[in-house]
């Protein structure tokens, strides 16, 4: 059971060396938070406008899958939604699978919600998410009282309704925004206190957000605790730009000579700017400009110049807070001097590709030299051949060799498989050509 026209067309692209980056863009809006503010907005009382919304194929799967609960979703523009919540027990029993395309946190951050329905729910993905490991959320949720079939642990979900939830204290031996946040969802429905404790802290925009929408709830670095039995009132949630999205141009503004980008009002919620401080110890130059507070987040233009990288060895502190922005991590590492040691990031073995082997298989195919680890990898930077990569179907690794096309020699990157891009950033090669990419279509 799958979404079948997922996988039905394959996009490849060709990246060059293009001019120097100049301008002001504005990315699209969060992913991660336009996720959770449709979800909790769906569970309110009364209306929610929703401004900044990412429209991309993640998050209107999320919306589709809400709509086919029976919340009736309006847009009233591109980037807007207006949610009509159903309240904690209005949401009705769907006639069809559930089907979440490409999306790891709408099927992970669903699968809590659902557990404490009244009914029976199957959620199913495309091809790539039925690869993606569930049992890291299944079996908490299994431990509150939920009862979730899978097939050995993937998707699909059969998610029982029916079940009456306690809360538990669990210790996640995983640093997983998304493990956290479906048992929050789930602790909305459960008898007593949900507490999660963290081995490392993890981005907090499901607690920001459901303390947006009224919810008491205790949350600090790695942990957070909730109680059921309370309400959500509907609000206005304004989304800021994706830092995910960001961080291909703040790593291709600092590889190309003469550039000079700014990004306007980016996300700079302190779980998620692991990048940013890479960078900065690499040798970048990046300013933080009009930072600002939006709806509970830190928001702030970031403006980029061109600058040498040199190779550091990655503090392992920082690897929780960068877990998306590998991939254009890796870029930066191929093209500096000296070389960048990564450990610790194991979980980029099971994101939309094993995105330690894509980058190092990718980054060898154009002449780097790239050593794997289990959890890492060792990255000898220099010069950047032409060549044909994979995209593995994998939106961040697509847009990564993108950023390498700028500063490849000769004929550029082909990237093959490009698909996926439109998961997280729909109108990433316009708005790339507009400030200087060379991108085109093979």
């Amino acid at each position: 059971m799958s979404g079948g026209n997922h996988a039905a067309t394959r996009l490849d692209w060709i990246s060059r060396r293009g001019g120097p980056l100049r301008g002001a863009i504005t990315v699209p809006g969060d992913k991660s938070i336009s996720h959770r503010a449709l979800m909790l907005a769906a569970l309110a009382e009364g209306t929610s406008r929703i401004s900044g919304f990412l429209e991309g194929e993640d998050t209107r799967a999320t919306a589709a899958v809400l709509a086919q609960l029976g919340v009736i979703i309006e847009t009233p523009a591109p980037g807007e939604r207006c949610v009509h919540g159903v309240g904690l027990h209005g949401l009705r029993g769907p006639s069809r699978p559930l089907d979440c395309g490409n999306a790891g946190t709408g099927m992970r951050l669903l699968a809590g919600l659902l557990a404490g329905q009244a009914f029976d729910a199957t959620l199913v993905g495309d091809e790539s998410l039925s690869r993606r490991p569930m049992r890291r959320v299944t079996e908490p949720l299994v431990w509150m009282g939920a009862r979730i079939d899978t097939s050995e642990g993937l998707p699909p979900l059969l998610i029982r309704g029916g079940r009456r939830l306690r809360g538990i204290r669990y210790e996640s031996p995983v640093a997983s925004a998304q493990v956290k946040s479906a048992l929050l969802l789930a602790g909305l429905y459960a008898e007593g206190e949900t507490e999660i404790l963290e081995p490392h802290p993890t981005r907090d925009y499901t607690e920001r957000m459901l303390s947006a929408f009224g919810w008491p709830i205790r949350f600090g670095p790695g942990q957070a605790s909730l109680t059921g039995g309370h309400v959500l009132q509907a609000t206005d949630v304004q989304v800021p730009a994706d830092f995910s999205s960001a961080a291909f141009f703040l790593v291709a503004a600092s590889l190309v000579p003469g550039s000079e980008l700014r990004l306007r009002g980016v996300g700079l919620n302190p779980r998620r700017t692991g990048l940013l401080l890479a960078l900065k110890l690499m040798g970048a130059d990046i300013e933080v400009l009009d930072e600002r507070s939006s709806g509970g987040e830190t928001v702030a233009d970031l403006c980029v110049r061109h600058a040498p990288l040199h190779g550091i060895e990655l503090p392992p502190a920082l690897v929780p807070d960068m877990i998306d922005e590998f991939p254009a991590l890796f870029i930066a590492a191929a093209a500096a001097q000296g070389t960048t040691v990564i450990r610790g990031a194991a979980e980029l073995r099971v994101k939309e590709s094993d995105r330690i082997a894509s980058m190092a298989a990718g980054l060898r195919g154009l002449g780097v030299q790239v050593a794997e680890t289990p959890d890492g990898a060792v990255i000898t930077g220099g010069p950047l051949g032409a060549g044909t990569v994979q995209g593995h179907g994998d939106h961040r690794v697509a847009m990564s060799f993108a950023v390498a096309g700028l500063v490849a020699t000769g004929s550029g990157v082909h990237i093959e498989d490009c698909r996926n891009v439109g998961t997280s950033f729909p109108g990433f090669m316009e708005l790339a050509n507009g400030c200087g990419f060379a991108l085109a279509g093979a």
